[in-house]
Order: C-alpha cells, then structure tokens, then sequence
C-alpha cells in the first residue's frame, strides 16, 4: 500500500500519473481534524471519491464511525472501540 497525502485540486492529475504508471488506485482516505465536525468534510470526500469513480472510500475512526457509513466510507477505523483508549 502506498500513502499519499494530496490536496483534492490535483486528484486528478495524481490519477492520471498513476494511471500512466499502471497503478490501480482503489480509492481515497480522509482523516478530518479532530476538533471539527467531521460530517461536512466525509461529504465532500464521497463527493470527490464519485467523481474520481474510486470504488473504495476509507474514514470514520471510533467516534464518527456512523458518520462516515452515512456518507459512503467502505472501510472504517474503530481501533479504540475495540482496544480502549490509548495508554500513550
């Protein structure tokens, strides 16, 4: 798996370039920040996952979960839901 963090003006042209590499992009992550609601940011990102036509769309950790699920995540993280909090 590779990461690559990009602003979404150049989603695009990152997929193209992947495209001209033979890579096979899935799909797009989003981690909003937490200290804001995360609702509108899951809803621009399914927006441009659709536009991109990526089938996969990961975001949602323990505490908005739900949220991403409304808004088109395929794949959630739920680490403290299942192992508590962190100790560190």
């Amino acid at each position: 798996m590779i990461k690559i963090v990009a602003n979404k003006e150049k989603l695009k042209d990152f997929q193209k370039f992947c495209e001209n590499l033979n890579l096979d992009i899935i799909g797009t992550m989003c981690i909003p920040p937490h200290n804001k609601d995360s609702v509108n940011y899951f809803s621009e990102m399914d927006k441009i996952n659709n536009e991109l036509n990526f089938k996969d769309l990961s975001m949602g950790m323990s505490n908005d979960y739900d949220t991403a699920i409304q808004n088109g995540a395929t794949y959630i993280r739920v680490g403290s839901k299942i192992f508590g909090a962190r100790t560190i």
